[in-house]
């Protein structure tokens, strides 16, 4: 594909809502539209930002967790953008342009022409947009031209599909840290059963869209269904009980012991004496439109508590009973 830009003009970046500037040639262009998806929880910020995108980011597993760092299939694409006529009409009105048009009047009019020979045909101006959360973002943007005239009813090499569309919803997938809950909290004992739990999961069915307005939208659901508990230590040292359900099993005096971890040994020769477990929620991921035929593999996230575990000592009198 040739270029369509002169040198002159090589810094204009289109989107749908207008024309903006860009900066020099291979800079990536301000956020003109696209809405970022961003959480914070424990002072890490999890953030998917769109660049020169329509796309609309929504639902309530864009908020209040962090991403797995999903990295996109492309991280960048192109997007329908406007008509021929308003393609026109932005150009010609700009302000950006007015500079250019007193240094190189006879240029810019040459600029022009290749958006007035498309005036009444049908079809529209595609524009590139990438993800500035992906490393490969930029480079793979500075690739993509500014303007593509596509066909009706034609998506051009790189065109966003319902399939890319549904990979941004799911990039922009959060999910809460787990906050470790256990019983008994600050020491255990060897032998002694440590149960194991969240405390406050909060919303376990969690949900990411993006849209592009007017044209498609992509679901994407995720579901807390377990959690994997990682004691720190082998087998020889501890023993996992892992009938856990979607969230552990908070203690009750009398209960039933499922779920959580019986340390065999003291933590005493330990780093810091204590052991580190690892409590993970595992969340499968689905596609709410059953004709996009891709499967995700599940959002993990975990977190750590250190576990000092001690010996319980006992004396032995001189009738041999402790």
């Amino acid at each position: 594909m040739k270029p369509l830009i002169p040198l002159l003009v090589a810094s204009l970046m289109v989107t749908a809502a207008g024309v903006q500037n860009a900066g020099v040639q291979g800079k990536p262009p301000k956020d003109l539209g696209g809405v970022s998806a961003e959480a914070t929880q424990n002072n890490n910020t999890s953030v998917l930002t769109l660049k020169g995108s329509r796309i609309i980011i929504s639902g309530n597993g864009v908020k209040g967790g962090k991403r797995d760092g999903y990295r996109l299939t492309s991280p960048c694409w192109y997007e329908p953008g406007p008509t021929p006529e308003e393609m026109l009409k932005q150009q010609e009105s700009s302000p950006d342009h007015f500079a250019r048009i007193k240094a190189d009047e006879e240029s810019f009019l040459r600029f022009l022409e290749q958006f007035k020979d498309k005036v009444g045909k049908p079809g529209r101006w595609w524009t590139p947009a990438y993800s500035e959360s992906d490393p490969r973002g930029i480079s793979c943007w500075t690739g993509l031209e500014m303007f593509v005239f596509v066909p009706p009813n034609t998506t051009p090499p790189q065109g966003i599909t319902i399939r890319e569309l549904t990979d941004i919803a799911r990039a922009a997938l959060t999910v809460p840290e787990p906050r470790i809950r256990l019983n008994p909290d600050a020491k255990s004992f060897v032998n002694l059963p440590t149960w194991v739990w969240l405390d406050d999961a909060g919303e376990t069915r969690r949900t990411a869209t993006a849209t592009l307005p007017g044209i498609m939208s992509a679901t994407v659901v995720a579901t807390l269904k377990s959690i994997d508990i990682d004691p720190g230590t082998g087998d020889d040292r501890a023993k996992v009980s892992a009938d856990c359900g979607p969230a552990g099993k908070p203690y009750t005096k009398g209960g039933t012991y499922t779920c959580g971890v019986s340390y065999l040994r003291a933590s005493i020769d330990q780093p810091r004496e204590v052991y580190q477990l690892t409590v993970t929620t595992v969340w499968p991921v689905e596609v709410a439109d059953p004709g996009v035929q891709v499967q995700y593999q599940p959002v993990r996230m975990s977190a750590t508590r250190d576990v000092p575990v001690g010996e319980v000592q006992s004396s032995v009198r001189d009738d041999g009973t402790e």
